[in-house]
């Protein structure tokens, strides 16, 4: 079986991506590729400055808009200043066991962030979607668990890494829920998830912790680059054929680092029930519910 690589992307003129992320790491190389493509990409970012040094950088068709995932009402208002269909919606930006905050909606940051801010912006612009969304888990999803009865981390004692798992599995859960619905829905959107493995981003250099250094070593001996660690994203966001539901991997030793291919994950993100109750947590703390119209392409 051939390996994929970014030199298998197709050409992409006329088509939109929007990349929440985009300014570093693995939004930015998958911005790079995808412009390289032929694509219109969206770099959705916190900081416009850092954006427009990065679209610069990218050269191609950009477009620089802020967006906080952080802030409810900055969402709203990227999604209401966004002009025409997207065709692929990539949900990347993300934060790592970093302590404990609050958003500005008073949801714990990294499941604010990771996955209640993509929830809602996923589905505020479901109606402009007109291909598939790209949502980032991660290996960690393996150590996460969903508390229903407490996501924010309001009566548990706050633990940073069982935080980021529990978010990056919400993010997971989230992609295969959207694609059932799509499907209920006779819809012919898809949803996927992606991993990047370890790969060496300025994630590991934000838990304001010792834990920094440590990774940063990691980065050096065990960890591959941010180019290899956009693979599985751009796989997920640009295989014509690729199945909905479909999660997207390294396919190296324990998923860690190579080239992309589809990957298993736990049998808990499958449970159907939490899916669809995480769902319905989400929809209620966002005050977003996502519209998936039946047959709907655009």
């Amino acid at each position: 079986m051939a390996v994929w690589t970014p030199a298998d992307i197709g050409d992409q003129t006329g088509r939109t991506f929007v990349v929440t992320g985009a300014n570093s790491g693995i939004g930015l190389e998958a911005s790079r590729e995808l412009a390289r493509a032929g694509a219109h990409v969206v770099l959705a970012v916190r900081d416009t400055e850092k954006g427009a040094k990065a679209a610069a950088e990218i050269g191609g068709d950009t477009d620089v808009r802020r967006l906080d995932l952080a802030d409810l009402a900055s969402v709203r208002t990227f999604v209401a200043d966004l002009d025409g269909p997207v065709d692929v919606l990539v949900n990347n930006a993300g934060l790592m066991a970093i302590p404990e905050k609050r958003t500005a909606d008073g949801f714990e940051m990294q499941v604010g962030t990771n996955f209640l801010g993509h929830f809602a912006l996923t589905g505020l612009l479901l109606d402009v979607v007109t291909d598939r969304v790209v949502t980032l888990s991660s290996a960690a999803h393996r150590m996460g668990s969903i508390d229903l009865s407490d996501l924010n981390w309001r009566r548990r004692r706050y633990q940073r890494w069982l935080a980021y798992g529990q978010s990056k599995l919400a993010d997971l859960m989230f992609a295969y829920e959207l694609e059932h619905r799509f499907v209920a829905a006779g819809s012919p959107l898809r949803s996927m998830a992606a991993h990047p493995g370890y790969s060496a981003t300025n994630l590991q250099s934000r838990t304001e912790s010792v834990q920094d250094a440590v990774m940063g070593l990691f980065n050096k001996i065990v960890a591959q680059g941010p180019e290899m660690g956009a693979q599985p994203t751009l796989y997920a966001a640009t295989v014509p054929d690729l199945p909905g539901g479909t999660y997207v991997g390294p396919s190296g030793f324990q998923e860690i680092s190579g080239p992309p291919v589809p990957v298993g994950s736990t049998v808990g993100s499958h449970d159907r029930e939490v899916q669809a109750a995480l769902w319905d947590l989400a929809s209620e703390l966002t005050g977003v519910t996502p519209r998936i119209r039946a047959g709907a392409s655009s």
